[in-house]
């Protein structure tokens, strides 16, 4: 039965490929989804697979990202109502249907020339949204199926890079969280410095402290020096910004390195005032957890107030074993695991 349900598909598909080729888009979508419908009515999940994956890619191909991005997520949602569990065969169709989104090919400064309200910029809003969107419910189903605490490598890597590249805005902050999962420091260092070097000159030091803040909600401190050292070398003395924001990341990483948790509380207390020059930090918001938090919060419009965890407080947690006294946390735990765990 499932042998002819698969060759039933294959006739299927090449009946779609040619309405796709007509730009029949919505009737080959609806028949897809028809056929969705049938094949889980019966259980039959394995042909249901088949169909989605192969209708998401054949729609992504003629560039039809809001049909092909339904169909990326029914398949996501399908895998887990067959208890799909994590494997590296699920994690390659995944990829696939990621690399098939379509791109633009233009730099960053061209793409801060597109006009907001153009078709090109629309457009490219679009397909930005559409990925973020697939590739999230992917690395959440990764994460609740047995794969890696904080969702596999490459899609992060994929999702931070077509983030970065693709989007219309030049918005560092949508894909930050997802490049310091990527296990790629240097492209996320090359990203701070395109933006650092394309962004407000008062707002440079901030940049790169939310960077390094961001690296250091992971526990990662290797990867924060090794950014730091890389905007350096980029910029050169003259262009690397100095500040008293520039003094605090600079001690701070030098205390991470030691057991001096008195010396932290007193960097925190000292600085305090220049870290309220952002949102982000301010009451000095050293939320460990926060940075990642509130980047991706700021993309789904969730109040980042009630986001402001203690940047200080959650780095002498991660790096000193000091338990936070807020009880924030526990109440978006679920959302904080998923992104920041």
């Amino acid at each position: 039965m499932v042998g002819a349900s698969r060759d039933g598909n294959v006739k299927t598909l090449q009946k779609l490929e040619k309405s796709l080729e007509a730009g029949n888009y919505y009737e080959a979508q609806q028949r897809i989804k028809t056929l969705h419908a049938r094949y889980l009515a019966a259980k039959n999940y394995a042909a249901s697979l088949d169909l989605l994956h192969s209708g998401a890619t054949m729609q992504l191909k003629h560039d039809q990202v809001t049909c092909g991005v339904e169909l990326g997520i029914l398949f996501v949602e399908t895998l887990g109502k067959a208890g799909r569990k994590y494997d590296a065969a699920a994690l390659e169709q995944i990829k696939v249907l990621g690399s098939s989104f379509p791109r633009m090919h233009v730099s960053s400064t061209d793409r801060r020339k597109l006009i907001k309200s153009s078709e090109s910029y629309l457009n490219a809003k679009s397909r930005a949204e559409g990925f973020n969107s697939f590739m999230r419910a992917a690395i959440r189903w990764c994460i609740e199926t047995g794969g890696p605490t904080r969702g596999p490598k490459e899609l992060h890597d994929m999702l931070s890079e077509y983030m970065w590249t693709q989007c219309p805005d030049l918005d560092l902050n949508k894909a930050a969280p997802h490049f310091v999962r990527s296990g790629h420091p240097e492209r996320y260092a090359q990203a701070v410095i395109e933006y650092m070097i394309e962004c407000d000159p008062e707002e440079v030091d901030l940049v790169l402290a939310r960077s390094v803040l961001l690296y250091l909600t992971f526990g990662n401190l290797r990867d924060a020096n090794f950014l730091v050292t890389e905007v350096k070398a980029a910029l050169g003395d003259d262009k690397y910004p100095s500040s008293p924001l520039m003094q605090f990341i600079k001690y701070l990483l030098l205390t991470l390195e030691r057991d001096a948790l008195p010396l932290l509380h007193t960097l925190r207390e000292n600085y305090k005032d220049h870290l309220q020059r952002d949102p982000l930090l301010v009451e000095v918001v050293h939320c460990f957890s926060g940075s990642a938090t509130r980047a991706l919060a700021i993309s789904q419009g969730i109040d980042h107030s009630l986001l402001q965890l203690q940047y200080v407080d959650n780095i002498a947690e991660r790096f000193y074993g000091e338990q936070r006294k807020t009880g924030l946390q526990r109440v978006f735990g679920d959302f904080i695991k998923m992104f920041s765990e």
